[in-house]
C-alpha cells in the first residue's frame, strides 16, 4: 500500500502523522462499565455506536442514539467526538467509519466502547479528503485484515494511527474531498426530498382515508379545507364496521381488494454467487440499501422480477413495506410483492398495509427472529373508498412516488461514479481537472 507509486508532489504518511498535535487526538471508547445501559437516559449528549457508522462511504448516521447526561460527558470528555472528527468501528464490523458533519444535530457526541475516533491536524489534512480515503474498498478491505481478535473482530489505537494514507498538497486534498462531495451532496438532497415526498404522500393518506378528516369536516358543519371537486368525493357521514367508523359507502375487505400479493420462490442458495453469473437475487437483507447482494444463474418456473416501484416487503424480523428503487431483479423466498388492482396505486397500497403489517409484528410472540406468513396476510382487512376517492389521491400521490424512484435511481448512479472515481482520485490515477469534467456531466 505504501509502496504504491503517486505523483511527485504526493506523499505517503500515516494518520498518526497526520492527528492533531495539540489535543489526545487519537483515543479509544470509556470502559463499558463507564458507559453501559445504566447511564443511558432519554436525551443528552448522543452515544455514537456501530449503526452510526457503514462501509460505503456514508459519511454519518446521525439518528438512532441513546444518550447519557451533559454531566457524564463531562466525566468522558476525553472520549468526545465533535465536527471534523473522524470515528471508527473497533470491535465488531471492522472497516466501518464515519465523519461527523459540520451541520451534525449535536454540538457533541461520546463514542461507545466499542469505537475509536481521531481528530487531524487540519494545517496538513483536510478532514472529508481523509475520511473519504478511509472509506474506500480498499482501505476497508485494509483494516478488516488488520484484526487483531479472535472470536470477535478487532482493532486496537496501534492499528489506527499506523493506517496509512496519501498526503496531496492541501489545495489538492480539499479539490478532491470537494468533487466527490458534490455527488455525496446530490445524493443526499434526493434522500431528503425522497423522505419529504414520502412523507406528504403518507400525510395525505391518513388525512383521507384514516382520519377522514374531509367527512368529519362536513358533519361537523366546517369546510373540509379542499377544492370544490375533492370535497365532493367525500360523503357527509361516518358508519359503523368492522374497523371503526368509515365514511357511508366505503367498506372494509380483504387486502385482495387492492393489491395481488406475489411470494418469492425457493432459489438454490448453492447457486448464489457475488461475481454477476446469472442475474441479480433480492434477499430480505438487500432490502434496506436496495441492492442486490448475490446473483444466480438459477430460472426457477415460479419465479418473480420485482422492479422499480414496486411495493416490496420482507417477511422476517421486521415488516417493512419498501418502494423498491433498485434494478430488476429476482425475488428471493420470504420476500413479496404486493402488486396493485383495482384501480389502486402503489403510493395507495403502501400506504395500506402499513397499519396491518405493524400490527402483525406488535402481535408476534416469537421468542427469536418474528415471521410474516400468508396466512398473515389473508388476514389483512383494509379501508376500501369509492373508486373516485381513490382515483384523485393516485393522481396527487403517485407521482410523487414516481420522483421517489427515480431520484433513487439517479442515487445509485452518482453513488456508482463516486466508487469509480474514489480510488482514482484518492491515488492520484486520474486529476482533479478530469474528475470534475466527469462529475459536471453527472449532476
Amino acid at each position: 500500500m505504501d509502496g504504491d507509486a503517486l505523483p511527485d508532489d504526493w506523499r505517503w504518511t500515516t494518520l498518526g502523522e497526520v492527528a492533531d498535535p495539540n489535543s489526545r487526538a487519537v483515543v479509544t471508547g470509556p470502559f463499558g462499565s463507564n458507559i453501559g445501559s445504566r447511564f443511558f437516559v432519554d436525551s443528552g449528549v448522543p452515544v455514537i455506536r456501530g449503526n452510526n457508522l457503514t462501509t460505503d462511504a456514508q459519511r454519518f448516521v446521525d439518528d438512532g442514539f441513546v444518550f447519557v447526561t451533559e454531566e457524564k460527558a463531562d466525566e468522558l470528555r476525553n472520549c468526545d467526538a465533535i465536527a471534523d472528527d473522524l470515528v471508527f468501528t473497533a470491535a465488531g464490523s471492522l472497516g466501518q467509519v464515519g465523519l461527523i458533519p459540520k451541520t451534525a444535530r449535536f454540538p457533541r457526541y461520546i463514542i461507545s466502547n466499542k469505537q475509536l475516533r481521531a481528530r487531524l491536524d487540519r494545517k496538513q489534512i483536510d478532514p472529508l479528503f481523509a475520511f473519504y480515503w478511509f472509506s474506500s474498498k480498499k482501505m476497508v478491505a485494509y483494516v478488516q485484515q488488520r484484526n487483531t481478535g479472535s472470536s470477535v473482530p478487532l482493532i486496537n489505537l496501534s492499528v489506527l494511527r499506523s493506517l496509512p494514507l496519501p498526503l496531496p498538497p492541501l489545495p489538492e486534498q480539499r479539490a478532491i474531498a470537494h468533487i466527490l462531495g458534490t455527488l455525496d451532496d446530490k445524493i443526499e438532497l434526493n434522500r431528503r426530498m425522497s423522505e419529504t415526498l414520502e412523507a406528504m404522500a403518507h400525510a395525505l393518506f391518513k388525512s383521507w382515508f384514516v382520519d377522514f378528516d374531509p367527512v368529519r369536516a362536513k358533519m361537523e358543519g366546517r369546510a373540509p379545507g379542499l377544492p370544490k371537486h375533492l370535497a365532493e368525493l367525500f360523503p357527509a357521514r361516518l358508519v359503523d364496521s368492522e374497523l371503526g367508523e368509515i365514511p357511508e359507502g366505503w367498506e372494509v375487505g380483504s387486502i385482495y381488494k387492492i393489491a395481488d400479493v406475489v411470494y418469492g420462490a425457493p432459489f438454490a442458495s448453492a447457486n448464489f454467487n457475488t461475481e454477476g453469473r446469472g442475474e441479480p437475487l433480492i434477499r430480505i437483507r438487500d432490502l434496506t440499501n436496495e441492492s442486490p447482494g448475490v446473483w444466480t444463474p438459477e430460472v426457477h418456473p415460479k419465479g418473480y422480477k420485482v422492479r422499480a416501484g414496486d411495493v416490496v416487503v420482507g417477511m422476517d424480523g421486521e415488516f417493512r413495506a419498501y418502494l423498491w428503487g433498485g434494478a430488476e431483479a429476482w425475488l428471493n423466498q420470504r420476500v413479496c410483492v404486493f402488486v396493485p388492482k383495482g384501480g389502486a396505486s402503489a403510493a395507495f397500497v403502501r400506504n395500506s398495509i402499513m397499519e396491518p403489517l405493524a400490527q402483525v409484528e406488535a402481535t408476534e410472540t416469537a421468542t427469536t427472529v418474528i415471521h410474516l406468513g400468508k396466512g398473515d396476510i389473508d388476514r389483512f382487512r383494509v379501508v376500501v373508498p369509492k373508486a373516485r376517492p381513490v382515483a384523485a389521491f393516485n393522481e396527487h400521490c403517485q407521482p410523487w412516488y414516481e420522483r421517489i424512484v427515480a431520484a433513487k435511481q439517479e442515487s445509485r448512479n452518482l453513488a456508482a461514479l463516486r466508487d469509480a472515481m474514489l480510488p482514482k482520485l484518492i491515488s492520484g490515477e486520474i486529476r482533479v481537472n478530469d474528475a470534475e469534467k466527469f462529475v459536471a456531466r453527472a449532476v
